[in-house]
């Protein structure tokens, strides 16, 4: 009962206020007529919100989102199933479904009564031009009295998401010089001039058997060394992603973020189904992972689905520099490509990009001109600057052997990827 009446409405609310004023000019001025009317006035509420009050909906959704997982631009179709599990018929709902505004305005349904064993099925589009994770729910119930004097509202506990990807292209096939013996081949062997297989040997972990020790590699470094075990060799690919906010102009789906994001989730997807063995740096997922777990664990391949949820909740951040997005697992196979999609950066970022890239593995860049992103007054300050620092980097990264296509806005970016592959001379 305290419940309903605290959810007096405006109209409620102004019948008391009206009630009340009336019962006390009628005590004033005698008037009993006047009094009868106040205190109808101040019931009609009362009653209204004691019937809310104890009305007791055993209201039952289900909710399914097909699909579940979508890219930019494409829609999907929420249903609600809506039951009444119990004996007590109702007067007026309205039901209202949380969702983000990038998805559309907030569905509202009214249902004018609910009687017992009452079932409807409800069905609204969700679309989104950003991606992201989004959650759809929960859905809010509000029940009111047939004169609107009264509303109290609950909500459901279940919601689902939204999984938005960014566009993914399909790229021509180029040859980047990077494929190496295919998977089911052994491991080639880096013997030095002292005959010791030094590539072969990794540091001692609990539970190695003692029997691999190599023993001279011992001696040498000074810390417990074993042989590794010849194992098959697969392509690898390693993706880095500058989500840097100094890297990066323009808002929204047109800003370079995104053009980036989609190209890393394109080169990515692209690899995969190319059979390589895919990991990915620099996002904010990465971050975390790169603060609070070993770089083993942040090294772990993608399969298609992690990929793209990954480089669906990719986020702006301020770090400052490169070198700590970037980790390398000496306990893996070094990639034979490493595939960076970056904005200008510091002679000290090209630096922590060439000690990322082995020297065997070959080095693509794609090099974002963000001052082609910028707009207005930021681009009449900026676009000087930025250009300079885009121009200088792509000419060091160049002279330390990678392959840079620059990309400007507007550019599409299979034509892109292309480009690299002429550059090289060899297109597949």
């Amino acid at each position: 009962m305290r419940q309903a009446l605290r959810g007096l409405t405006t109209r409620g609310r102004a019948f008391v206020a009206a009630g009340i004023t009336a019962s006390l000019c009628a005590l004033l001025l005698g008037q009993k007529d006047l009094l009868r009317v106040g205190i109808l006035l101040v019931a009609l509420p009362v009653v209204a919100a004691l019937v809310v009050g104890r009305t007791r909906l055993r209201l039952q959704v289900r909710r399914s989102l097909a699909p579940d997982q979508v890219a930019v631009g494409a829609q999907a179709t929420v249903e609600l199933a809506l039951s009444n599990q119990g004996r007590m018929p109702a007067g007026l709902l309205l039901l209202e479904d949380r969702i983000p505004y990038v998805l559309g305005h907030r569905p509202r349904f009214v249902v004018d009564r609910v009687s017992p064993n009452w079932r409807r099925t409800v069905t609204y589009p969700v679309k989104s031009d950003v991606r992201g994770l989004f959650q759809v729910g929960p859905l809010m119930l509000t029940v009111a009295d047939p004169f609107g004097l009264v509303e109290t509202s609950r909500t459901f506990t279940r919601s689902q998401h939204l999984l938005v990807t960014p566009r993914v292209y399909k790229l021509p096939e180029i040859r980047l010089g990077a494929d190496r013996a295919g998977s089911g081949e052994n491991r080639p062997r880096a013997i030095a001039s002292a005959g010791e297989e030094d590539a072969t040997v990794r540091e001692y972990r609990d539970g190695d058997d003692l029997r691999r020790v190599h023993w001279r590699s011992t001696a040498r470094r000074g810390e417990l060394m074993v042989r590794r075990e010849e194992q098959p060799w697969q392509s690898r690919c390693a993706i880095f992603l500058d989500a840097r906010t100094i890297s990066h102009h323009g808002h929204g789906p047109s800003s370079s973020l995104e053009w980036a994001v989609s190209a890393a989730a394109s080169a990515g997807i692209d690899r995969l189904r190319r059979g390589y063995v895919t990991t990915m740096l620099g996002g904010p997922t990465t971050l975390t992972a790169i603060s609070h777990r070993t770089s083993a664990a942040v090294h772990q391949p993608l399969t298609a689905q992690q990929l793209l949820t990954e480089c669906a909740t990719v986020e702006e951040h301020k770090y400052a520099e490169i070198g700590p997005l970037l980790t390398v697992d000496r306990h893996a196979q070094e990639p034979s490509l490493v595939i960076a999609i970056l904005g200008a950066c510091s002679s000290d970022d090209v630096v922590a990009l060439n000690r990322w890239r082995t020297s065997q593995a070959t080095g693509v860049a794609l090099l974002l001109d963000a001052a082609s992103w910028a707009v207005g007054a930021e681009a009449t300050e900026k676009a000087a600057r930025l250009r300079a620092a885009t121009d200088a980097t792509e000419n060091e990264l160049r002279r330390n052997g990678w392959r840079v296509a620059k990309v400007q806005r507007g550019d599409h970016l299979p034509t892109v990827w292309s480009a690299l592959g002429l550059r090289s001379g060899r297109i597949a």
